[in-house]
């Protein structure tokens, strides 16, 4: 397994980007499940569970965990605080493009999943970044209690 990596800010400082992003409450789920088995499926139930506002954004699902699926970010009607991607590395720039272009505040790159060109253009544009880790793990993390 690669190490963890996360992006910081120009400045190279960390300033709690963990804690920016978890103070945030919306949170778009790109690639987010029907199947629980599926961790874009229960990552976007557990932070449901936890008083986020989860918005499921798939093309091929009309709802997922009981809300609207949009077939895109740029589909979703109000603000989007925090972009949660579960997509190939491959796939991820026009997410994080649309990303950007509905002012999203913070974007996450689960497991895996890293662009080091569109992660650069999103801190470019203020967004807080993190890539190759998972929203779950560290919110439990945060809490001081493992998985």
């Amino acid at each position: 397994m690669e190490p963890i990596s996360r992006r910081l800010p120009p400045d190279g400082s960390d300033g709690d980007v963990f804690g920016r992003i978890f103070a945030l409450r919306t949170v778009a789920v790109v690639g987010c499940s029907p199947r629980p088995e599926r961790p874009s499926h229960y990552v976007a139930a557990f932070l449901k569970e936890h008083g986020y506002r989860v918005i499921p954004v798939n093309p091929g699902h009309r709802a997922i965990l009981g809300e609207k699926c949009f077939p895109t970010l740029s589909a979703i009607p109000g603000a989007v605080d925090v972009v949660d991607v579960f997509r190939r590395s491959s796939e991820v720039l026009a997410i994080i493009e649309d990303a950007m272009r509905i002012k999203a505040k913070a974007l996450w790159l689960q497991d895996g999943i890293t662009h080091p060109e569109g992660e650069a253009l999103a801190r470019a544009a203020g967004l807080d970044v993190v890539s190759n880790d998972c929203m779950l793990r560290r919110y439990y993390q945060r809490l001081g209690l493992e998985l």
